[in-house]
């Protein structure tokens, strides 16, 4: 078993449970950390022995364009997607960071993190 990690992927989205957090949007942080196999691919040296980090990203950019209320929802279609799409999958680790998140209070992000398996 390895790990493919793919780290802080920033996206411009409009989530958030206020209406000005759909209209004016902000930056968020994602990070995806998939398990599989990855003994095929360090023996073949080829991609379609392994994950491959562009589709990850494509999933996450088409996913955080769509706006939802919760991170936790975004990060749900995220794992989702990505079990659906890439069958060498075994377990995820999504977390998806606010950046400056509109709260009473200096706070530099929110952070949720949702873990599945298949």
């Amino acid at each position: 078993m390895g790990t493919v990690h793919v780290e802080n992927i920033k996206v411009y989205a409009r989530h958030g449970c206020l209406p000005e957090e759909t209209i004016i949007g902000s930056d968020y942080l994602v990070t995806i950390q998939v398990k599989t196999n990855l003994s095929r691919a360090a023996v073949s040296d080829n991609l379609a022995d392994t994950v491959d980090y562009v589709h990850i990203n494509k999933i996450v950019e088409e996913e955080m364009a769509v706006p939802s209320k919760l991170l936790e929802h975004v990060a749900k279609r995220i794992g989702d997607r990505l079990f659906n799409e890439i069958p060498m999958v075994k377990k995820s680790k999504i977390s998806v960071s606010k950046i400056n998140p509109p709260m009473n209070g200096d706070v530099e992000k929110v952070t949720i993190v949702l873990k599945s398996k298949r």
